[in-house]
């Protein structure tokens, strides 16, 4: 297990939204070495912006001391090109929930990185694992590694295997997870909605439900759960730190694949996400934000 653990060094992380910079963070933090890409230098720019804060608060918190941060930013590079991804051990893709788009990302490492038992990971909270692992020459070094927002504080993080995935794989990013990221993992199969969003988002869904029927405010909905059932956060108020797009595109895969009415997403959830209104991210949605 020591030789497994050790031969993780250098990671990719695809995007730089919410999640990828979380997941980057973690990986700095743990002392590996992190390249980010993002699509163009705008957008890498608001990345970095992103992920600097968050280290900068984390040791303004005492979560970890200023030279653990300033060795955390010393060991991060950013590229706007996924061609400098090639000396990489364990690439995370973390971009946009659309099957196309990580498809062709996919794609993209599969011709780029070098190492020939790199991983290749997806954080898709949603899209099929063997869709992507089949897109690539290395179907079996393909894996779902699913974090949660937000990454440096949320614990949990769900290893979703591919049919086509190793068990050398499963071991490998296992080790990763727990060993040297300090997360506990758990093992889901690949099925739309994994473990957590399973459960998670009919909750969700139902309390949108409740709020567009009118049978009761957003307030009462989430105070409901809040101080009913001892929930940290009501789930309107979750699904507004979550994305309401987020909860929109993870509904709609569940319900593709399984058709069960209780994973459409409800009509007002679908304008909102028209409309822009995506929740903590975009400034309203639920609820506005500053």
């Amino acid at each position: 297990m020591t030789e497994t653990l050790t031969d993780i060094a250098r990671v990719g992380v695809v995007g730089c939204g919410q999640m990828g910079a979380g997941i980057a963070e973690v990986a700095a933090r743990s002392g590996l070495e992190v390249m980010v890409a993002e699509t163009t230098g705008e957008a890498l720019e608001i990345g970095r912006t992103r992920l600097l804060n968050s280290l900068a608060k984390a040791a303004e918190r005492s979560k970890i001391t200023e030279p653990e941060r300033d060795a955390a930013i010393d060991r991060l590079s950013f590229t706007t090109d996924l061609g400098e991804f090639a000396d990489r051990d364990l690439v995370i893709e973390a971009v946009v929930e659309n099957e196309q788009v990580k498809t062709e990302i996919f794609q993209v490492l599969d011709q780029v990185v070098t190492r020939s038992d790199a991983i290749l990971a997806s954080n898709t909270s949603s899209i099929p694992l063997v869709k992507l692992a089949v897109a690539t020459s290395r179907p079996d070094q393909v894996i779902g590694i699913h974090f949660f927002n937000p990454a440096p504080v949320q614990r949990l993080v769900e290893l979703i295997p591919a049919l086509t995935t190793s068990e050398e794989t499963v071991l490998r990013a296992e080790a990763v997870v727990t060993g040297l990221l300090g997360k506990h993992a758990i093992r889901a199969q690949d099925r739309s909605g994994f473990v957590v969003n399973a459960l998670l988002i009919p909750y969700l869904l139902a309390a949108v439900r409740m709020f567009e029927s009118g049978a009761a405010s957003r307030e009462d909905i989430d105070n409901g759960m809040e101080m009913g059932c001892a929930h940290p956060m009501g789930p309107l108020k979750l699904a507004d730190l979550i994305g309401l797009d987020t909860v929109a595109s993870v509904a709609d895969s569940m319900y593709a694949e399984f058709k069960e009415p209780l994973y459409a997403a409800p009509p007002l959830l679908q304008r909102m996400v028209d409309a822009g209104r995506l929740g903590r991210k975009s400034g309203a949605g639920f609820y506005p934000y500053a």
